[in-house]
């Protein structure tokens, strides 16, 4: 029993629709289909999630939004018609939108229910041209599939109770269609996981019915050792383990949202990242073990946005609960932070740009210097981060002299290193202009004989 999710590029169009009903129809073991809203059917398209943020924003500033809503619906409307299904589909998902903008919930509830519109008619769509070509497809709402979840700030949070609810579907007959992105809470309102998180769905679904595999269709043939949009033709990794592919896709690798392999992991279920476009692809199995290679690395992940908030106080070390009160300023502050490397007199807390309005920084620089008296304060911005991850690092004797040699080859200097952390990636701290270089040359260092 499969679970396979779809997305937003596997369900652009009328032509992709087809292309996951073949995939779904070639394989029966396939039974759980989670599926994304529509994507980009080019480089100069739209994400429908995108187009229904904007519906929402203009309608909300009582701004021109009707231009937006005619968008979205022509674009349903032209896969609807394409798939030869009946016109009433379309109606409701008009409905749907008109109603969710005219209701009396909060903006951030209203917002929430905007942006799952787009799974949730993916899953409508469907379901209906499976039953249309002969299978039998259902499809479920996540709130009837037993995905509850704690709204959080940062995304919704499944909630354990959900998994035995979710096992309740191997009950059900043929195949069952979920939109991914959104559960519900126990009050009974919709929830949005973080973007990209039709990802999570698909493992939540996976965990909660014990699959025997989660595959993961998007449109690459695998994932690859490094950017192929930075470096040509890169090496393609056939097999990760759960803890690499985690590190990789929180580091920059889109292919796999971070977040994503965490109800997997507690289940052991294998992932597979396969392409909707190349389904006889083996793609990248993502596994909880795997034999060591020679070279270990795997991969060299990398993403940009990121600031550093450095504080410097003599005998820092000796002040009992400095970094605690430092920690607890920017928890009062609603600011989360991503790594926090230090030295005797020194930290570095690295935070994302997003996390820091001009407002917000005021006020923490404000309280650090009233509050902890340190001799610096600072906050360096335009910060982006490169990882090298790969199992047996720890143990493998001349990795850091490898990459730091390749950085210095590339004259990038080095901001920060966070080194001893993990036991399978390497982080370092750059410049953002000098994020091409750099990654070439590691890449260049670690792959290329």
């Amino acid at each position: 029993m499969k679970v396979a999710k779809f997305g937003g590029s596997s369900l652009a169009n009328a032509t992709q629709f087809k292309k996951v009903s073949d995939i779904i129809q070639s394989d029966e073991e396939r039974k759980f289909i989670v599926v994304s809203a529509p994507g980009k059917r080019h480089d100069e398209d739209f994400k429908v999630t995108d187009l229904l943020i904007q519906l929402f924003e203009a309608y909300i500033n009582d701004d021109k939004y009707k231009s937006y809503l005619i968008t979205i619906t022509d674009r349903f409307k032209t896969i609807i018609e394409d798939l030869n299904l009946d016109r009433d589909l379309l109606t409701k998902i008009e409905n749907d939108i008109i109603d969710t903008l005219e209701s009396d919930l909060s903006d951030r509830l209203k917002l929430n229910a905007i942006k799952a519109i787009g799974e949730n008619s993916s899953a409508l769509i469907l379901s209906a041209y499976l039953n249309s070509l002969g299978m039998t497809a259902k499809y479920v709402n996540p709130k009837d599939a037993g995905i509850i979840v704690e709204d959080l700030d940062g995304g919704a949070q499944i909630l354990d109770e959900s998994f035995d609810i979710i096992n309740q579907l191997t009950h059900e007959e043929g195949i069952i269609v979920i939109p991914g992105f959104f559960g519900y809470t126990k009050e009974g309102n919709l929830a949005t996981f973080s973007r990209g998180g039709s990802d999570i769905t698909g493992a939540i679904i996976a965990s909660g019915v014990d699959a025997s595999l989660y595959e993961n269709f998007t449109d690459v043939d695998s994932v690859y050792s490094v950017n192929p949009n930075i470096v040509d033709n890169p090496k393609e990794i056939t097999t990760l383990t759960y803890r690499e592919m985690r590190e990789l896709s929180y580091a920059g690798f889109s292919v796999f949202h971070d977040e994503a392999l965490i109800p997997a992991v507690e289940k052991e279920i294998p992932v597979c990242i396969k392409n909707t476009n190349n389904p006889s692809a083996p793609g990248t199995m993502i596994v909880a073990n795997k034999e060591t290679e020679q070279n270990c690395v795997v991969g060299v992940a990398s993403d940009t946005g990121f600031i550093s908030l450095y504080v410097s106080k003599f005998l820092m070390n000796r002040e009992i609960g400095f970094v605690r009160k430092l920690l607890q300023i920017l928890e009062e502050e609603k600011i989360s932070f991503e790594h926090a490397p230090s030295g005797i007199d020194d930290i570095s807390i690295i935070i994302h740009e997003s996390q820091l309005d001009e407002k917000k920084e005021f006020t923490i620089m404000s309280r650090i210097n009233n509050e902890l008296k340190p001799d610096v304060v600072r906050i360096d911005r335009d910060l982006a981060l490169v990882m090298v991850v790969g199992e047996g690092m720890k143990e493998t004797i001349g990795m850091a002299q490898t990459a730091t040699q390749a950085l210095g080859e590339a004259k990038v200097n080095l901001e920060m290193i966070n080194q001893g952390s993990s036991e399978v990636s390497m982080m370092f701290g750059i410049k953002s202009n000098g994020l091409h270089r750099a990654i070439k040359s590691l890449y260049k260092a670690f792959f290329v004989k």
